[in-house]
């Protein structure tokens, strides 16, 4: 029987999770995962793809796009909107343990880590939630770049990287902000690492002299000069924050 009543708070959580983790055009009441979390909430496909679209509704980017989503929504969503936006450790996180709650399940990080190491306490628990949050912030990622690198658009997604742009033990507090994140292969990832590439304020892809002076390598030649001076593919949720790719090019890039 599916449910008539108002969302609750967890409901719209799960339902962030959700949008997150899907590209935008995915929000349909045919998408599989849309159906799924509707035959767990007890709803239809349809209402689930309606609170989807209620929260592209309050997307910065989409709007600039002229992409609105529904055109009303209520109070509730525009909280989880921000309580997330405030807060991605603890929201991803608490969003991964409802879903998989609602599933009877525990989530699959928590479940491998119970197998591998023998932890109690705090010690266990903040490395459960390091697991979980990574696999989130990987997916919500991937899904905001259509599962595509941002510089050579290669589509594989066992090659592809949910890069930080500044690195957790540079600040820890943004490891799961997705403004922070950018979607590379593991060429460009790793490249993007040590500082051998960067980005401008317009989000156009900058090589390093060191990448230069190999300029007569084949490999160079295919994986990094055809892309020079090229505006990334942008992503259809989260842009990445223009602060932190100055920080990117300040202190990590080696121009």
């Amino acid at each position: 029987m599916t449910r008539m009543h108002n969302w609750t708070e967890e409901e719209l959580i799960v339902a962030f999770n959700l949008y997150c983790k899907l590209p935008f055009g995915q929000y349909h009441s045919g998408n599989k995962k849309v159906i799924e979390l509707a035959r767990i909430l007890g709803r239809t496909p349809s209402a689930v793809a309606l609170k989807l679209c209620n929260f592209a509704r309050l997307d910065p980017l989409l709007q600039k796009r002229g992409i609105k989503g529904m055109g009303h929504g209520s109070k509730v969503e525009e909280k989880v909107w921000r309580e997330f936006n405030q807060n991605w450790e603890e929201l991803a996180y608490r969003s991964e343990l409802i879903f998989a709650d609602l599933k009877g399940e525990k989530p699959q990080e928590l479940f491998a880590f119970e197998q591998e190491q023998d932890f109690t306490g705090k010690e266990r628990e903040a490395i459960v939630k390091v697991r979980v949050n990574q696999n989130f912030f990987r997916q919500l990622i991937l899904a905001s770049y259509r599962s595509r690198c941002a510089v050579c658009s290669l589509p594989e997604t066992d090659l592809l990287v949910a890069s930080h742009i500044i690195p957790w033990s540079v600040d820890v507090s943004l490891r799961m902000n997705p403004k922070n994140g950018i979607c590379m292969c593991v060429l460009h990832d790793k490249a993007f690492d040590k500082g051998l590439i960067s980005l401008s304020d317009n989000y156009v892809l900058k090589i390093s002299t060191a990448i230069k002076k190999l300029h007569k390598e084949p490999s160079i030649q295919r994986g990094f000069l055809p892309y020079e001076g090229n505006r990334i593919n942008f992503p259809d949720r989260f842009i990445p924050d223009k602060k932190y790719l100055e920080f990117h090019r300040n202190n990590i890039f080696t121009s």
